[in-house]
């Protein structure tokens, strides 16, 4: 048998067997600080599939990076076989501004490919697309909701693409959604250039949520079992299949005031149930939300005071919406303990 060879990347060489952080160069800041791309490199001892998990591309959803902390931790990838490309934060400005662009207002989500003479959301771009996805085989990208709106764990996959459909149903969230390409993302950039990549969703910008964390957890392990990375040993099995939605719609305020949610994500509705009210501050006019369509809940507001058109509740149409809500309480069941002292 032949040796494994090292793995190269920014101009680093790690062994087989061997795991290090590597800082690729990005920037610098105005005031000299040093800007990196970083990556941990798990560069399993037998050969299989390269595998990049991101996070934070959008700078305020750091739900990813604490998924990212706690899949490093899992004692499954000290026998991995293939190579583990993790990276916590892609978006490093926007993540210690709290923000989800860049400093240039830029939304690093639409700036894929890149280039390597553009602006600093390209520039970016155009060293992840180099370093991180030219290297790999498949990706899993991590998203949480914007800041004051929380998503139900889902995995986001494109349409038609069998390969995507077999590794989000064996990611195991709750809801499996089809979902377009987005010009610019780094998703359709990586599939045009052959790397299938599966987009998790969940929790709150600039919140942890445990079940978000505890999903995205198990499902990156599921999904490394099933492409042959780690073995069955500590990876929870899925005790609800994923519900498939092939569609989904917002339902938004019909008025200005304050609002109160009756339901919240993983619910189950049905066309004409109340999903919350909105009335002035003196309550003498009210207004009703009512579900348009039968599904569960996968996305909401959690902002008490809206404005005419916000968006409220986010609903995927299914007609499996009940075994879609038994799986939300499958997944904190079936969530794995990697460490007595931490809730993996």
């Amino acid at each position: 048998m032949l040796k494994r060879q090292p793995f190269e990347i920014g101009g680093h060489s790690i062994a087989p067997g061997v795991r290090k952080t590597i800082d690729i160069p990005v920037s610098t800041l105005s005031d000299h600080t040093p800007v990196n791309l970083s990556v941990h490199v798990v560069h399993g001892r037998k050969p299989g599939p390269v595998l990049f998990v991101s996070a934070a591309i959008h700078g305020d959803e750091v739900i990813g990076v604490e998924i990212v902390r706690r899949l490093l931790k899992a004692t499954a990838l000290k026998t991995m076989a293939g190579t583990l490309l993790a990276v916590p934060i892609v978006n490093t400005y926007g993540f210690l501004n709290h923000s989800r662009y860049l400093p240039d207002r830029r939304d690093l989500n639409r700036s894929f490919p890149g280039g390597s003479q553009g602006s600093m959301a390209s520039r970016l771009a155009h060293i992840f697309m180099a370093e991180v996805v030219h290297r790999s085989n498949v990706g899993i990208d991590l998203h949480s909701a914007a800041i004051h709106r929380n998503n139900l764990p889902q995995i986001r996959l494109t349409t038609g693409n069998q390969r995507l459909a077999e590794l989000g149903k064996a990611f195991g969230a709750p809801v499996m959604m089809q979902s377009k390409l987005r010009e610019g993302s780094l998703r359709m950039a990586a599939e045009e250039a052959g790397v299938d990549v599966l987009l998790f969703e969940g929790g709150e910008g600039l919140r942890f949520d445990e079940l978000a964390a505890r999903s995205g957890v198990s499902g990156i392990l599921r999904v490394m079992h099933k492409l042959g990375m780690i073995g069955s040993k500590g990876v929870p099995k899925v005790k609800h299949a994923p519900v498939l939605a092939g569609d989904s719609s917002w339902h938004r305020a019909p008025a200005g005031g304050v609002f109160r949610g009756y339901v919240t994500i993983g619910d189950v509705v049905q066309s004409g149930t109340v999903l919350g009210a909105i009335s002035d501050p003196f309550g003498e006019v009210e207004a009703e939300v009512l579900s348009e369509t039968n599904g569960i809940v996968i996305g909401r507001t959690n902002m008490p005071v809206v404005y005419e058109g916000d968006a409220l509740f986010h609903i995927a149409e299914t007609a499996r919406a009940d075994a879609a809500a038994e799986g939300v309480n499958a997944q904190i069941e079936a969530a794995p303990l990697y460490d007595e002292d931490e809730i993996i």
